[in-house]
């Protein structure tokens, strides 16, 4: 397969609160990507630190990491040709209020917060996150 890559999504709170999850992960494998490996969790704080670290120096910080603990979360490793472009295509700009319809954003988002998912941005960031979510030792990843 050309350009065979692994990506990580996290199914945000509200999503998994709203019962979304299965319509993401069906979107997401009706367009080619399979699912290696994933796991629902509650995110902490040392966690949420280290995850968005470039974030927690920023003053709106605080919203997010309350958010993302304010309910468990739909960690998911996935796989494809292209994952990684594929996925930040399905799901559209990160505003869901500017993610054309037919997104996932566009269709299940509400705002820039709420937004449904988190997906890896880089090769070198999903590798990381990954490792964060699911260990180094993880034969499916």
């Amino acid at each position: 397969m050309k350009n065979h890559e692994k990506t990580l999504i996290l199914v945000k709170p509200d999503a998994v609160e709203e019962g979304l999850t299965g319509e993401v992960l069906h979107r997401l494998e009706k367009n080619g990507l399979k699912i290696l490996n994933c796991r629902m969790l509650r995110l902490d704080g040392p966690l949420l630190k280290e995850h968005y670290a470039h974030l927690a120096h920023l003053p709106f910080f605080p919203e997010i990491e309350k958010f993302m603990s304010s309910g468990p979360v739909v960690a998911v490793a996935l796989a494809g040709e292209n994952a990684i472009a594929k996925v930040r295509d399905l799901l559209g700009p990160t505003d869901s209020t500017k993610a054309p319809k037919g997104t996932i954003r566009g269709d299940l988002g509400k705002d820039k917060m709420h937004n449904v998912l988190h997906a890896s941005d880089s090769a070198e960031t999903a590798q990381a996150e990954l490792r964060r979510f699911f260990g180094s030792n993880d034969p499916k990843v």
